[in-house]
């Protein structure tokens, strides 16, 4: 039998056999497809930090029931004229405010409390935070006249808040300011973990590491999603220790020598401030603090048990003049090279207590954040022009990350074990290349969601579906206007900024409409006049002419004959000097 030859199915195997005929019966009935398994959604929407960084602000929904993560600012960029800080739009929040449960907030950083005062003049919700997280919102809300109206409500690691639907764990995690943390958020929908500004110090400053082990039980459990701080996705390897940054300070200081030392760092950084305090201690400098900002979070610090201030250290700025160069240490803001900080007013003599010397030793704690390189750069040479040698950048080990590196990241997403990934808290290449890694760490592409500022997706164990975006962008604070500067304004500071402005005043007869006195001619940051004396007194002919021919002795049109005077002077200033300055006629009846 074995080697007998294979025949066909339907062929005759026995040529003696009847032929045997098979058919196929249709089923009796219809295959009925089995159902989706029903799942409960959860909606995740997205008000900031997102193709950006800064202004970060997550709003998480299930039901009728919402909560808030972070109300953040961000600074403004160069084409911002005048505009001091940019928030989210709260109309959403606004809209919904009765579902809110409360607000989170992962830690005390600009970018993540900065929008609250703001928010919370437009509606009540209580808000839930660390404990020096708390310090420094109740010192905001303090200067927005709203310290009596919130409720703050103070939670450590480890604890758990119920908002509405959600119960949320707080985890911590390692930044460059204390008490920071991640959150484990759970509803019906599955566990989301939102890792907030993180970093991996395996020897922290104040010894605390990062809960790796509460993350990764929460991995074994099943996480559905997770949305992982991607502002260092591009930047391979581990983030480096900020007690690293102590033995650096040690090693400049001592090269200062007889030099005055001042150190340019972030605000907020407790941790790098504790350092260079000790490290003028252990040398016998005093230590003056310059900066606003600055100064509140050392006296927030110090309060709260954060910050140990040597015995004696601390002087004010004023006492500055009593101390020789070699016994002062000076802390500053404006590491980011900021217009108004107190390092820039000081590097161009503006600083009203501070005045800069080819004795000074300048030591710029930070690393350039995405776009303020060129604000640095200014600084840093206008320093340099006055003789003064400057420590920046890599040159020392003088600044260490706050936040992940790939090598973190990837840790971060093998521990949690997440079915979904959503990369948060940077720009597109950010978001993107964090999204690459996560690919690398075997989550599919289609569980991976870069979302933008507006976005509303729902999130269940089925999958991501992108919902209809929600009321959202970026709200103009300017002194104490909010939401008052628009496009229109700014368009017209940009014009100007770069063709300065014309105006034309002329006095005119309110009955007949005629011209009484004038038209004249100002000009400002357009030309000077004294050397442009034609072009002027071309445009002051011009102007009197277009008057004169838009009025009758019946009918006045005023706006008329402002659009019109505006044309020709706009087409006259083009052809003369390819400028278009803006041109603002001012007509006053007697």
């Amino acid at each position: 039998m074995a080697n007998q030859k294979r025949m066909p199915y339907g062929a005759d195997r026995n040529r003696n056999s009847k032929r045997r005929y098979y058919t196929y019966r249709k089923a009796s009935k219809k295959s009925v497809p089995v159902p989706e398994k029903a799942t409960e959604k959860v909606k995740i929407s997205f008000l900031g930090g997102m193709n950006e960084i800064g202004k970060n602000m997550t709003l998480y929904e299930y039901k009728e029931d919402m909560f808030i993560v972070d109300c953040g600012l961000a600074f403004p960029t160069s084409e911002l004229l005048g505009v001091d800080i940019v928030i989210p739009d709260f109309t959403h929040i606004k809209n919904n405010f009765e579902k809110v449960k409360g607000i989170i907030i992962t830690h005390g950083h600009e970018d993540h409390i900065g929008g609250l005062a703001y928010l919370l003049k437009e509606v009540s919700i209580p808000v839930y935070a660390t404990k020096l997280t708390i310090g420094l919102i109740r010192h905001k809300l303090e200067e927005h006249g709203l310290a009596d109206k919130v409720k703050l409500v103070e939670i450590k690691p480890r604890d758990n808040i119920t908002l509405g639907s959600f119960n949320i764990e707080l985890i911590h995690v390692n930044h460059s300011i204390p008490d920071a943390v991640g959150l484990a958020i759970k509803c019906p929908a599955g566990v989301i973990i939102q890792t907030g500004d993180f970093k991996i110090d395996t020897t922290p400053v104040d010894g605390d590491m990062i809960d790796l082990p509460r993350f990764s039980e929460y991995g074994k459990r099943g996480v559905l999603a997770l949305l992982s701080d991607s502002t260092n996705a591009e930047r391979p390897g581990s983030t480096m220790s900020e007690s690293s940054v102590g033995e650096s300070f040690e090693l400049l200081f001592r090269k200062a020598r007889k030099r005055r030392i001042i150190v340019a760092t972030f605000a907020s950084n407790i941790h790098r401030i504790q350092q260079i305090m000790d490290v003028a201690s252990s040398m016998n400098r005093k230590v003056a603090v310059v900066g606003r900002s600055l100064e509140n979070l050392v006296q927030v610090g110090s309060e709260l048990g954060y910050l140990n201030i040597p015995e004696g250290i601390l002087i004010s700025i004023d006492a500055i003049k009593n101390y020789p160069d070699d016994k002062l240490v000076i802390i500053t803001t404006g590491s980011q090279g900021e217009p108004m900080s107190a390092l820039t007013k000081i590097s161009v003599d503006e600083h009203r207590k501070v005045s800069i010397t080819p004795n000074d030793y300048v030591i710029i704690s930070a690393t350039p954040i995405p776009g303020n390189e060129k604000m640095v750069n200014n600084v840093i040479n206008a320093l340099m022009k006055k003789g003064v040698e400057v420590i920046y950048e890599n040159m020392y080990d003088v600044h260490v990350s706050g936040h992940a590196c790939q090598q973190d990241l990837k840790l971060m997403i093998g521990l949690t074990k997440p079915k979904f990934f959503i990369p948060v808290h940077g720009e597109q290449k950010h978001l993107i290349k964090h999204a690459s890694l996560a690919e690398s760490m075997n989550i599919p592409s289609e569980n991976i969601y870069i979302g933008e500022i507006g976005n509303c997706i729902e999130l269940s164990e089925n999958g991501i579906k992108k919902l209809d975006d929600i009321p959202s962008g970026e709200v103009y604070v300017d002194g104490y206007g909010v939401g008052d500067v628009g496009n229109v304004v700014l368009n017209d500071r940009k014009i100007l900024s770069q063709d300065g402005i014309i105006i034309v005043v002329c006095s005119l007869d309110a009955a007949t409409g005629y011209i009484v006195s004038g038209p004249d001619i100002v000009s400002r940051g357009f030309v000077f006049v004294k050397e442009n004396e034609d072009l002027m007194n071309e445009a002051k002919e011009l102007a009197y002419s277009v008057i004169e021919k838009s009025f009758n002795n019946k009918y006045h049109d005023w706006n008329s004959a402002k659009n019109k005077l505006r044309d020709e002077l706009s087409r006259l200033m083009y052809d003369r000097t390819k400028r278009k300055p803006m041109i603002l006629p001012i007509f006053m009846e007697v």
